[in-house]
């Protein structure tokens, strides 16, 4: 009865969703659209019938999704990536949306106003965002102070990237402006990723040299904060460049990888809209394949020795089901969301729960890898 209830439910919201609310969501500026949705997720959050409320429109729960990874209990893979909640004004409200874990962020060390207007399109045909934000965050100080006597439902991470600003593309100032956002939250989350891959901020992405790479993690291992650490990296990195990312990573208090961040390439078949903007980065069904071919790749090529979260074009369930066979423990969301609506994360877990028992799987844990390891 309960499953059949939250099929019904479910379907009932995608048609309301696709058919009218996105039509009438996709006529607002992209910007305008996020921050309205920001908004109204952290009203619905501050009070206990809106987040019931909330719960018994779009939650849904299996033990056979559940896992404890680091120590941390997941009760879903399903999580929602940075840059959505970029302030952190939604964690009171994911839980019932139905997210098994969320990052926040990224956050800066320095408030950061961003990249000039306007900084964010949806490629429709494409089912597709290009993000031009360039870090944009209330900084580090505000934001921890804002979380740090809060109580969280499920895992909440922590993206720190360094300040979007000319004063940071010298490597020391950097490395600093990471250890400032690192640092502030020493006790808050479940874990922090470090965002070495933003492709719309000043200087680039200095940090996926090898030799930066280590001086920033030598900085980071030597403050003592008892959460795992991820690097998000980026998905136009080649197989070197990503070899020389592991190397380093084994030598530091590395747990695990973010794949992907965004895509700068425009030479992608995938993209089929007839205008594109120059600038930023691109999301959405464009990024699939690439995240697909960096988890896969790294998964091979550490045989498990890291957590993987996969993100990128994950709009289904047989999508995340795919990340996770090729080596993702979860994965996360942002635009599969806007352009599906949110009973999409309802509908992923349950997907990922008749896929699991079509191949005689008990738990998600065990389908990890599994077609990574046949290639």
């Amino acid at each position: 009865m309960k499953e059949y209830f939250v099929w019904i439910r479910n379907k009932i919201n995608s048609f309301l969703y696709r058919n009218v609310l996105r039509r009438i969501f996709f006529k607002v500026d992209p910007e305008t659209m996020h921050d309205n949705v920001i908004a109204i997720g952290r009203f619905l959050g501050n009070y206990f019938f809106t987040r019931k409320l909330v719960a018994l429109l779009y939650s849904y729960s299996d033990k056979r999704l559940e896992q404890n990874i680091l120590g941390i209990t997941f009760p879903n893979p399903v999580g929602l990536a940075a840059g959505f909640d970029k302030n952190a004004q939604l964690t009171d409200i994911l839980p019932s949306v139905g997210f098994g874990f969320a990052e926040i962020g990224s956050v800066t060390g320095k408030p950061c106003e961003g990249n000039p207007k306007p900084r964010l399109w949806r490629l429709k045909k494409s089912k597709s965002l290009v993000v031009n934000y360039g870090l944009k965050s209330e900084g580090c100080k505000k934001i921890s102070n804002q979380l740090r006597n809060k109580k969280f439902s499920i895992p909440i991470g922590i993206s720190v990237a360094k300040t979007n600003s000319k004063e940071t593309v010298d490597t020391d100032h950097g490395i600093k402006d990471y250890v400032i956002a690192y640092r502030a939250f020493d006790n808050i989350g479940a874990y922090t990723t470090i965002n070495i891959s933003c492709p719309n901020a000043f200087g680039g992405q200095p940090f996926t040299s090898a030799r930066k790479l280590d001086m920033l993690l030598d900085k980071i291992d030597r403050i003592s904060v008892k959460k795992p650490v991820f690097l998000k990296i980026s998905p136009d990195l080649n197989k070197k460049e990503i070899d020389s990312i592991i190397k380093v990573s084994l030598n530091h208090n590395i747990k695990g990888f973010v794949c992907t961040n965004l895509t700068k390439n425009r030479n992608n078949k995938k993209i089929i809209d007839r205008v594109v903007p120059e600038k930023g980065g691109i999301s959405g069904k464009v990024l699939e394949d690439k995240a697909d071919d960096v988890i896969r790749y790294v998964y091979k090529k550490t045989r498990g020795r890291f957590i993987i979260i996969g993100c990128g074009g994950i709009f289904c369930g047989e999508d995340a089901y795919r990340k996770i066979r090729a080596g993702a423990s979860m994965i996360q969301i942002i635009t599969g969301m806007i352009y599906e609506g949110p009973q999409v994360v309802s509908e992923i877990n349950r997907n990922l729960v008749t896929l699991l028992k079509k191949d005689g799987f008990n738990n998600i844990a065990e389908a990890i890898g599994t077609a990574a390891l046949k290639q």
